[in-house]
């Protein structure tokens, strides 16, 4: 995979291009130190995933990630952060973020650009403890499928959310089996059903959620686990 990082500390992205550089699978493509320099390697160099820091001096990587996904929803941004701000950890969910992860742990960086390349979305655990004290904010961003790292506690015989009763069984299976990171034709498999059928189930789920991606189902999902 090709990635961009970008970090105001020198000497973090430094050494985050020497460490994750090492790894067979992964290329860096290039660096920058603000938000700026994220909108203009993005689109200069088009790497599959964004690494991106939040507080920078002059433009933050929270707008700058605000900006690309609202032009590329797909792309692939994951923030590395000292800080699990409720109203950061929120705004870079509804930005559509991939992952967002505390700086504590470098080995655990590659695996969780892995899991971004396969669908998936990370949340540090730190991160996914939050979900219950910002529930009251709607999560309105995501584009990808969710998976709490290593660590992460959930539920191991989940409850259907509340905020899910509109959903026929069959939406519902479709909106569990999303949030547990099976990609469209995995779930046609489990659930023994076409894939248009999944195409058209996750349409219906979307539309009656009020929500926009496979990454709001998913959160909205492990959220209603928490809360409920």
């Amino acid at each position: 995979m090709r990635i961009v990082i970008v970090d105001d500390d020198t000497l973090i992205c430094d050494s985050l291009g020497i460490i994750l550089g090492a790894q067979p699978d992964i290329e860096v493509s290039g660096s920058g130190r603000d938000g700026n320099d994220a909108v203009r390697l993005y689109r200069e160099l088009s790497p599959d995933v964004l690494l991106l820091d939040i507080q920078m001096p002059g433009r933050d990587g929270l707008s700058a990630a605000e900006e690309i996904l609202a032009s590329t929803p797909d792309a692939r941004v994951v923030f590395l952060t000292t800080f699990s701000d409720d109203e950061y950890i929120v705004r870079a969910l509804r930005a559509g973020a991939r992952g967002y992860l505390i700086k504590q742990d470098a080995a655990a960086i590659a695996p969780a650009l892995r899991a971004v390349m396969r669908g998936q979305s990370v949340l540090e655990g730190e991160v996914l403890e939050r979900l219950p004290f910002i529930g009251a904010v709607p999560i309105e961003g995501g584009n990808a499928r969710a998976a709490a790292t290593p660590g992460a506690t959930l539920p191991l015989t989940p409850a259907r959310p509340k905020s899910f009763a509109m959903l026929t069984e069959r939406e519902y299976e479709v909106a569990r089996l999303v949030a547990e990171g099976l990609d469209n034709k995995e779930i046609s498999a489990t659930a023994y059903m076409g894939e248009g059928t999944v195409r058209n189930h996750i349409s219906s789920i979307l539309a009656k959620l009020h929500l926009k991606n496979r990454t709001q189902i998913a959160v909205a999902y492990w959220r209603g686990q928490l809360l409920e």
